[in-house]
């Protein structure tokens, strides 16, 4: 039995937490509440599905498309789109293969060439937009093409380089596990990390007579997540364990959240985000943070196209083609990203790529074709566009828009 004191405590946030939904602050309940409507159903289906093995081929899976999704997330926020992602993730694999292969550079060199491309293209798409005010719809759409181009040029008439199965990118990405013992040590770090940001953010709300989490409530949250991560591991470990390459991209996300949420840079993305006029009016320089957020997009597409080109050890004419732009761009809004700019965090990334990935691993499990993956697909793809116009109205209606 609960105490007047708690039992009251728990109805304010129950309380808070309807009132949260009504005006539109859904979070990532949606997201999850479909993950595991997924993963139900796919496991109802195919008991293979939820395997240990199935999941550490899942989480490898999200790796590559899911650093790509990364940056989509934040040039969303600003309001803005990049639909050749995948075209700049194809390039950077061909510059990257054909430096390792032909040119015969050392890894860390190729590796670096091929990232700087996404530098390149990010600098172009800015300063198309900022100086000469061709929208980012068109300038991408170009961009597609243009560089689909290049790639094919770069890759010459072999059409199809393969890469040295012993070489450092190769290893990394498809035989690096963490040793058994790293999860839960690094799970361990994980909790109390977030304990700690939870416990900061408590005391500076209440310097600012605002009202913050109790103790008991930031022992719950980080304890659950403890138990989630704890468990994650344990199960992972009875196949191969967790990736190295998938706590790169998962290391990446908790980067970003950080220079979103406790950076200037970050705070005004999603000012930006809200209204690029009234950023401009508070001094913000509207032209250099559009710049910097394609130059983030397109890097994060080539590194993107580093990590894909290093698990499947080639690179190809189709590297980057296919469903690699519908993937990323539609894993941002799944997992949460508005459309209409300024909602969204780089959590969104993950959430949303284990989502299109768990369609696409059930799907191919059950023997259907790339046709149901895609009509599928899409239709989440318009509910979560729906959920967050419906969002987006609660939030007008209640003056929080």
């Amino acid at each position: 039995m609960l105490d007047p004191d708690e039992e009251r405590g728990a109805r304010r946030l129950v309380a808070v937490a309807i009132a949260r939904v009504r005006g539109g602050d859904l979070g990532a309940a949606p997201v999850i509440i479909g993950l595991v409507i997924i993963w139900t159903v796919f496991q109802s289906l195919n008991p293979v599905f939820l395997s240990s093995t199935n999941l550490v081929n899942l989480t490898m899976q999200c790796a590559s498309i899911g650093m790509i999704t990364l940056g989509v997330v934040v040039v969303l926020l600003i309001g803005q789109i990049d639909l050749s992602v995948g075209s700049v993730s194809g390039l950077s694999s061909a510059l990257l293969a054909v430096a390792l292969v032909q040119w015969d550079w050392p890894w860390p060199l190729a590796l670096l060439i091929a990232a700087l491309s996404g530098v390149v293209v990010g600098l172009v798409y800015g300063v198309l937009l900022t100086r000469f005010g061709v929208p980012s719809f068109i300038i991408t759409l170009a961009g597609l093409l243009a560089f689909l181009g290049l790639q094919l040029r770069v890759l010459g008439d072999t059409g199809s380089i393969n890469l040295p199965f012993d070489s450092a990118l190769v290893t990394f990405a498809q035989q690096m596990f963490l040793p058994w013992w790293a999860g839960y040590v690094i799970s361990v770090l994980a909790a109390g990390a977030y304990a700690l940001s939870l416990v900061r953010r408590a005391r500076r709300r209440e310097a600012a007579d605002l009202g913050s989490d109790s103790i008991t409530r930031i022992v719950v949250r980080s304890g659950a997540l403890l138990v989630i991560l704890l468990v994650a591991s344990w199960y992972l470990n009875l196949s191969r364990g967790i990736g190295v390459m998938f706590l790169l991209f998962v290391v990446a996300v908790v980067l970003m959240n950080v220079a979103l949420t406790r950076t200037r840079w970050g705070r005004a993305v999603y000012a930006i985000g809200g209204s690029a006029e009234a950023a401009r009016r508070a001094g913000i320089h509207v032209s250099r943070m559009y710049m910097s957020a394609f130059v983030v997009c397109s890097t994060l597409a080539a590194i993107g196209g580093i990590l894909a080109a290093s698990r499947l050890a080639a690179a190809n004419q189709s590297s980057g083609g296919g469903d690699t732009n519908l993937n990323a761009i539609a894993a941002a809004v799944i997992g949460g990203t508005s459309l209409f700019g300024g909602r969204g965090s780089a959590f969104s990334a993950l959430l949303g790529i284990v989502v299109v990935q768990s369609l696409s691993s059930g799907l191919t499990l059950l023997n259907l074709d790339s046709s149901v993956r895609y009509m599928i697909t899409g239709a989440v793809l318009v509910l979560a566009v729906i959920v967050d116009a419906a969002a987006r109205r609660s939030r007008a209606a209640a003056g929080r828009a």
